[in-house]
């Protein structure tokens, strides 16, 4: 077993899944372990699981599947791969996406930040080095927007405060209090990141380049984005305090 567990959320994935699952399979770290992959399909029509299950049968102690019925949100998909990574030891524990948006390339210098002492690496377009790739200016000058809103309202002091590519140390996870997590949707960054900040660990961006994908529909719906802009006026008010029996960093 790796030391690193890549997660990655699926709902109706079948363009790009396979490509994906071979892509990280056949990176060669020049430090740290090779990676392993949990694939947490929320019961995808298309067929995505049936994939998944095709490529364990070339990676069977690699390649992991949850399967969820129906769809019940990035957050708790995510959740839900964070518990099954802690609970089987991983150190590392990332988020990607499945579209090719986020570059699997980038995981080694993700894990390498986390390695050097960061609880969190986010892999980040807005950092120095940082780029977006095939977007409208419409979607980048929302974007930025966002930035700048959830750093005014939360101090966060993250230039990419929504970034959804990040690798976590173990014990960041493991301090949080998962279950406690409000958000399901674009908040649910915001909200983990914030948790992490509040409990004392350190964050580091990490410059990548976002594509946006090329096959396969986007997930993004006007009901996601008005969850995080009223989600981020609500995290004030959270209680946050690590999960018994740890302590702040």
């Amino acid at each position: 077993m790796s030391d690193s567990l890549v997660i990655i959320p699926t709902y109706n994935e079948k363009e790009n899944i396979s490509n994906m699952l071979d892509t990280v399979m056949s990176l060669s770290p020049s430090r740290g372990e090779a990676f392993d992959v949990l694939v947490v399909d929320d019961g995808s029509p298309d067929g995505t699981g049936d994939l998944v299950r095709e490529a364990q049968a070339a990676y069977p102690n690699r390649i992991h599947l949850l399967e969820r019925s129906g769809k019940l949100g990035l957050g708790t998909a995510y959740i839900a791969g964070f518990k099954w990574g802690l609970s089987k030891g991983y150190a590392y524990l990332f988020e990607m996406d499945a579209d090719f948006s986020h570059n699997p390339k980038d995981l080694e210098r993700l894990r390498e930040a986390c390695m050097d002492g960061a609880g969190v690496a986010v892999g980040s377009r807005y950092t120095k080095g940082g780029a977006v790739s095939n977007w409208p200016w419409h979607r980048i000058a929302m974007s930025y927007g966002a930035s700048l809103y959830v750093n005014t309202v939360l101090g966060l002091g993250v230039k990419d405060p929504t970034a959804g590519f990040k690798c976590y140390q173990a014990k960041t996870l493991q301090t949080i209090r998962l279950d406690a997590i409000h958000f399901i949707g674009y908040a649910f960054q915001i909200e983990m990141k914030y948790n992490a900040k509040k409990l004392g660990f350190s964050i580091v961006e990490v410059p990548i380049t976002f594509v946006d994908r090329e096959l396969g529909t986007s997930k993004m719906s006007l009901n996601i984005f008005r969850e995080a802009f009223v989600g981020v006026l609500q995290m004030r008010r959270f209680d946050i305090r690590p999960a018994e029996g740890t302590a702040k960093a």
